[in-house]
């Protein structure tokens, strides 16, 4: 492999803000957020609005946010009666 043309591969924590469901893993991605894991080590914090802990392929739930049909969400956003 080239040399310097890499992103650096480290560990970091991942943090479901839906769910608060956190897990450790690696990746390339970098956080100026830290957090102390359960092993006493301080990794880079990475928020994200859905993991596999909150996501309904996975949790077989699906969310109720989105009641009514397009029109009435249209509506609703817009004031229209």
């Amino acid at each position: 492999m080239k040399q310097g043309i890499h992103p650096e591969y480290k560990k970091v924590v991942f943090l479901d803000t839906s769910s608060d469901y956190k897990f450790l893993t690696g990746s390339t991605k970098s956080s100026e957020e830290t957090i102390e894991w359960e092993d006493g080590n301080t990794y880079p914090l990475i928020r994200v609005e859905i993991s596999s802990d909150s996501h309904p392929f996975y949790t077989g739930k699906q969310k109720a946010d989105k009641v009514g049909g397009r029109v009435d969400r249209f509506k609703k956003k817009y004031n229209l009666s």
